[in-house]
């Protein structure tokens, strides 16, 4: 992987933003809190904070200096899909200023801040769900094995809204605007998961037929579970935050669809970790050269960190509790290897000796 430079600024750059946050909203989100660890979790959101404007101002720029070259991104069937990546990011920093930022700023400028990143993610989100699958139906060349796990990106961002929008549901006034955004929220979560079962056939099929591909892919496989735990997460969130937005019949009927709901994905989602695992490891052990694209297994975990919390927090069951621990030390694991990697590979070659001891 080549040094970060403005000139080859890319959507999934957004992706260290994704994963950064999720580790910090998946620390606030555990069943099991012990002392230190909202501190840190602060320090990693404020981290992920000062990434998305370094992102987002060199995006500007890169667009302003080389438009040409940035508007052929879309153009890329493999490059297009990323365009997922920065409503997502918007997202998880603005769900981070809800559950970690309002000790540092204050609960009114915490919920200001999220409205606000939230808006931006979702429109962005929703136009991507769209305008992504447009240009893979129109004007990309997809080849019988082309299905991978980034086509998942574009419409993933609808699952997110839906999930960090429950968070804003108790700031909105009761009645029709509160009721409004939860049903807005559930029907992104419609959304989403329709057109991931869709993909995840169809990347099921590709690895039947044509096996793992290539090499540089396979971490994208863990993009599956994204929107499976992100959408554990949106149903157990818009369940615990319904009261005020629907009826108490309608409220119990949404809790008791979490549980159920919930519970079966999670058996799927704990599948498909065990078979992406399994290749991975195949695959490293011949060699898995960095590449951004190892940022795909940082925010999938983390979104099956938060949805076994939020399952947690339903059933009050310990075994699903432990289960979120057990994710949340798995993605510390990802986020800092591949944090780690991502900074080695760009700091300059004269240096790199020093930082390696």
């Amino acid at each position: 992987m080549a040094r970060f430079r403005i000139s080859d600024v890319t959507p999934n750059w957004f992706a260290a933003v994704m994963g950064t946050g999720i580790v910090a909203t998946a620390a606030a989100a555990l069943p099991l809190q012990v002392p230190g660890l909202r501190p840190a979790a602060i320090v990693v959101w404020m981290a992920a904070s000062a990434l998305l404007v370094f992102l987002v101002t060199t995006a500007v720029l890169h667009a302003t200096r080389h438009g040409g070259r940035a508007r052929q991104h879309h153009l890329d069937p493999v490059m297009a899909h990323f365009y997922g990546a920065p409503p997502m990011a918007f997202l998880t920093v603005g769900a981070g200023a809800l559950l970690l930022g309002k000790d540092v700023i204050g609960t009114p400028a915490a919920v200001t801040l999220d409205a606000i990143l939230w808006t931006i993610g979702t429109i962005g989100g929703l136009a991507s769900a769209v305008i992504v699958p447009y240009l893979a139906f129109t004007r990309h060349e997809n080849a019988a094995d082309a299905a991978f796990g980034g086509w998942l990106m574009p419409v993933a961002p609808p699952m997110v809204s839906a999930a960090t929008g429950a968070l804003l549901l108790p700031y909105v006034p009761s009645g029709q605007p509160r009721e409004t955004l939860l049903l807005a929220c559930l029907a992104m979560f419609g959304l989403s998961l329709l057109a991931s079962i869709i993909i995840i056939a169809q990347l099921w099929q590709r690895l039947a037929v044509h096996h793992v591909g290539p090499d540089r892919l396979v971490p994208t496989l863990w993009i599956v579970l994204g929107p499976l735990g992100q959408s554990i997460t949106a149903v157990t969130l818009l369940a615990a935050h319904a009261d005020g937005a629907l009826s108490p019949s309608l409220a119990r009927a949404l809790a008791g669809f979490a549980v159920l709901y919930g519970t079966a994905m999670l058996g799927f989602a704990l599948l498909w970790l065990s078979v992406a695992a399994l290749i991975t490891i195949r695959t490293a052990r011949r060699g898995m050269p960095f590449s951004l694209t190892w940022w795909s297994f940082v925010f999938p975990i983390g979104t099956c960190v938060t949805g076994t919390a939020g399952l947690a927090a339903q059933t009050g069951n310990a075994a699903v509790g432990a289960l979120s621990v057990a994710l949340f030390v798995l993605l510390i694991g990802a986020w800092t290897t591949v944090g780690a990697q991502t900074v080695y590979a760009n700091v300059p070659p004269r240096l790199r000796p020093s930082l390696a001891r």
